[in-house]
């Protein structure tokens, strides 16, 4: 083999590995529809139990659009159903946030949808 030849050879693999190790890394994320097929809805708030969900993972939160909303929130915000000032709140309806490592809130800030259960809370690893 000429050398041309070996050295396109060996480029040609190192980028075929660079894709598949960036490849390994998208296909690890999972998108999750919030609610199954019921969507993000009233008494949702059980909906993460026994769901593995990592850092990456995508939530799509899929609802009427102003019917409901989706605000990330704080633990405290979370607990007393209270839109924190500097939450950002989503409405389109196919709503999809990425988890962060650690615990993340959600709640919906209509009036009374949030006691009604219209919260999740998700761990993320």
């Amino acid at each position: 083999m000429s050398q041309g030849r070996g050295s396109a050879v060996v480029a040609a693999a190192a980028v075929l590995c660079l894709l598949m190790v960036l490849n390994s890394e998208v296909v690890q994320a999972a998108t999750y529809k919030v609610g199954g097929a019921r969507g993000w809805t009233f008494i949702v708030v059980g909906w993460p139990k026994g769901k593995n969900f990592k850092a990456g993972d995508v939530l799509l939160f899929s609802y009427r659009t102003g019917a409901h909303d989706v605000a990330v929130v704080n633990k405290a915000g979370y607990d007393s159903c209270k839109v924190p000032s500097n939450a950002k709140v989503y409405s389109s309806g196919k709503d999809q946030i990425k988890l962060v490592k650690g615990k993340n809130f959600f709640i919906c800030t209509f009036p009374f949808h949030c006691a009604f259960a219209m919260k999740i809370a998700v761990t993320a690893t």
